[in-house]
């Protein structure tokens, strides 16, 4: 259903969870949080998806942090895939890179900011591996069938389109749960990216905050509207996370959240 290739649990008919850190900041880190996370799907039986950045390309300051560098960090990217038979997902930001990321993961994604941009889209629609679109802040949920049209028009058919909030005022960012609902029409499943969402761009700091106190209220709407996926950031210390730790969930508050989701997915299965 989800167009993931070897994604375990898929029997299950539960979600299935995007889940690791916002990006590749050394080997021990996105290690430590695989293992975590691949015991709690088999614990669970969620299907998941690991993702983590090779680099971070949109950064509000010139002196952020951007990556270890992308060839070390996708050879690390392809130790988690190997170590725990995970499948990958990581950004891509142009259209050379479609190819050379496509060698280390499963799922290319394509930014919000970017996902216009044509060339990018059909360079990743072409490398044949599943295609996860993030929904421009600046864009209507009905418009992102036409990102996926060129992705199809491609030649590739496996593609997600992804909620991850609507700019509100200069520093804010607001989901609209119709969103999810609008977009499944495509026929496409639908991911609720929950800490994306609860960025808040634009400070005057130069550093992108949020609000991660409202994770568990944002996921558990996406699930109740309908959403076929959860995307989250994770790490065992968000405060020493190198890029976007201000939106991020402990990773040791993640089993309760899961826990809370499975019961109201069942729940609606049950109607």
């Amino acid at each position: 259903m989800y167009n993931i290739d070897n994604l375990k649990h898929l029997d299950t008919g539960h979600f299935f969870l995007m889940a690791g850190p916002c990006v590749i900041e050394n080997e021990d880190t996105p290690r430590y949080i695989a293992g975590h996370l691949s015991k709690l799907s088999d614990k669970l039986k969620i299907p998941l998806v690991f993702k983590a950045s090779y680099r971070k390309a949109n950064r509000s300051r010139y002196d952020s942090f951007t990556g270890i560098g992308d060839e070390k960090a996708l050879k690390i990217l392809k130790q988690v895939r190997e170590e725990f038979r995970l499948p990958i997902i990581t950004d891509i930001h142009s259209p050379r890179e479609a190819a050379m990321a496509a060698d280390y993961a499963d799922v290319l994604q394509i930014p919000a900011f970017l996902c216009r941009q044509t060339e990018l889209l059909v360079a990743a629609g072409e490398t044949g591996r599943t295609i996860n679109i993030k929904k421009g802040q600046f864009l209507a949920p009905e418009a992102m069938k036409f990102a996926a049209q060129k992705v199809i028009d491609a030649g590739n058919s496996r593609v997600m389109l992804t909620e991850r909030g609507t700019t509100f005022g200069y520093q804010d960012l607001i989901v609209d749960m119709r969103g999810i609902p609008v977009m499944k029409k495509t026929n496409l499943p639908v991911v609720l990216d929950v800490t994306h969402s609860l960025q808040q761009p634009n400070q005057t700091s130069g550093v992108t905050g949020g609000n991660p106190e409202m994770i568990e209220t944002i996921a558990k709407a996406g699930i109740a509207a309908g959403a076929d996926g959860i995307f989250l950031e994770t790490h065992p210390n968000p405060g020493e996370a190198l890029s976007d730790g201000a939106n991020m969930l402990s990773l040791d508050k993640l089993e309760k959240l899961l826990k809370k989701l499975l019961a109201i997915h069942q729940a609606i299965r049950e109607f």
